[in-house]
């Protein structure tokens, strides 16, 4: 009750902002410099870009985005004083944080909605209905993944070496492209921690969950379009289904390759210092899955994301526009549930309180993220991003700092929007078989390879997400989840401190050898 009562006086304090700086008349996103953008055809000679329907001129590829009301910039700040709680709180004040969190991101949140119900009148309610779709799909795949994998007992008996610590991460890079990085996190985040927990002697660090994070709940999955929601998300706008594999898995082998190199050695040295010892089972290697049912759930899980595009692609008007697949998803968990057995729950340690933490914090997050992404809208183009390592790194550094998925899409919006293109199957389709030149005012040239900035921005998203705590959705379970077994993890700027240091090399190394 309390928690609607933070977001109804949330709501009262946006009607009162809203009032008091109302939004500017409606106006168009920043336009870039002028350009004229040409298409190199096969045989080597240019032209004026085209579109069906349209002459071919240079006029003809301006970028004339819809127009939209310019949002105050203070209307960002509810979201950065999230972020700044996330970070900060379980700093000053663990306790009060611990209990109080649902207040103050539904408080946020609620500030946010109400300035976009009461102040952008249609503009905010299609945009809240939008972001409230884009919340149901996100919380029920990754909440509905969570509770299928917490019916799903990965019994492994290993002793936890250096060498079986890193081939676990190793399938886990592998079966985040099969469930998701969510699936693969919360199957194997518990059987990775039980093996280095035994009763005997624990040797569980931080790092081991800091690495975790990295590989199995990001870098992991960058293979599929169900590996990581980006690419889903990319996949739904038109992007083939097997062109991430295709061109994205040289990538994948060097980061996870490295990371899997430097947890290697750093697992070996603390092994000399902590060092595992023989457990009640030495002798039994063993590898048992009890609860065959939840895996079934969790393949029906990611099976459900393909519900609604096969509706909308098979004109199913009257319930294309239904989240069914996300509702699906969310009744097979409560069937998974109900069913898993009981002492499968118990060894997990199975609770509520990872996914009831990252449900609500996720749902401040994904209602003051708006007019964050908002102004990213109108104003990314004006910056003349035209390469991939502008793409790369601007896409990655607000993948940390945002959620992953609606910085894909943006990204995906501005570079297909330099060239006058459009989200949708056929464009997206020119975009990454054809290349560009942007003949730029004073007559520079740019040469604009739709396929390499589409790389560089699926890699930003996937790879840059594993960052922050809040960059990829599993990220924040996986820290509750090893906090809930007693694991003290670093906070918000002592996890990115650490990720910078120890991420932040490897995806310069992609940066060199791909992007550059």
């Amino acid at each position: 009750m309390a928690w609607v009562v933070s977001a109804l006086v949330g709501m009262a304090i946006g009607f009162l902002l809203a009032k008091a700086l109302p939004p500017s008349p409606r106006t168009t996103r920043a336009a870039p410099p002028a350009v004229t953008v040409l298409e190199r055809l096969p045989d080597g000679t240019e032209r004026p870009i085209q579109r069906p329907g349209e002459s071919g001129t240079a006029e003809s590829s301006a970028f004339s985005p819809p127009a939209a009301p310019r949002i105050p910039l203070v209307v960002c700040l509810p979201f950065i004083a999230l972020l700044a709680g996330i970070a900060l709180f379980p700093f000053i004040n663990e306790r009060w944080w611990h209990t109080h969190y649902p207040d103050v991101a539904l408080l946020l949140g609620g500030l946010v909605v109400g300035y976009y119900l009461f102040g952008l009148k249609t503009y905010g309610c299609t945009h809240t209905v939008h972001a409230l779709e884009e919340y149901y799909a996100f919380f029920a795949l990754v909440g509905g993944l969570y509770v299928a994998a917490g019916g799903v007992l990965v019994d492994l008996r290993v002793r936890p070496t250096p060498a079986a610590n890193t081939a676990i991460l190793a399938v886990g890079a592998v079966l985040a492209n099969i469930v998701g990085t969510t699936g693969a996190s919360m199957l194997l985040i518990r059987p990775f921690m039980r093996i280095n927990s035994d009763a005997r002697g624990s040797r569980i660090r931080p790092f081991h969950i800091i690495f975790f994070i990295f590989i199995v709940s990001n870098c992991g999955g960058c293979l599929t379009p169900i590996g990581d929601p980006p690419l889903y998300l990319g996949y739904l706008k038109g992007v083939p289904f097997s062109w991430t594999f295709l061109h994205l898995w040289p990538m994948w082998l060097l980061v996870n390759g490295s990371l899997l190199g430097i947890f290697f050695a750093i697992d070996t040295a603390a092994a000399r210092t902590r060092p595992a010892l023989p457990s009640e089972h030495a002798g039994h290697r063993r590898l048992r899955v009890i609860g065959l049912g939840g895996i079934l759930v969790l393949l029906l899980i990611v099976a459900c994301v393909f519900i609604d595009p096969l509706f909308k692609q098979w004109g199913w008007s009257a319930v294309a526009h239904l989240p069914i697949g996300a509702t699906l998803q969310l009744v097979l968990a409560g069937a998974a549930y109900f069913l898993a057995p009981r002492h499968v729950h118990q060894a997990n340690h199975f609770t509520f309180g990872p996914v009831k933490e990252v449900g609500l914090l996720f749902a401040g997050i994904f209602a003051t993220m708006m007019p964050a992404l908002a102004y990213l809208d109108q104003h990314a183009p004006s910056l003349g991003l035209t390469s991939p390592t502008q793409f790369y790194f601007a896409t990655g550094l607000l993948s940390a700092g945002l959620d992953n998925a609606p910085t894909y899409l943006s990204f995906l919006q501005i570079a297909a929007g330099v060239l006058g293109l459009d989200l949708n199957p056929a464009d997206l389709h020119r975009l990454i078989e054809d290349s560009f030149v942007i003949v730029q005012s004073g007559g520079r040239r740019v040469d604009f390879v739709g396929q390499v900035m589409l790389e560089a921005i699926a890699l930003g998203a996937v790879f840059f997400g594993a960052l922050t705590y809040i960059g990829n959705g599993p990220n924040f379970m996986v820290k509750a989840i090893a906090e809930g077994r007693g694991l003290r993890m670093p906070s918000f700027f002592g996890y990115a401190f650490v990720a910078a240091g120890a991420l932040g090399p490897v995806l310069l190394l992609t940066w060199i050898i791909f992007i550059r």
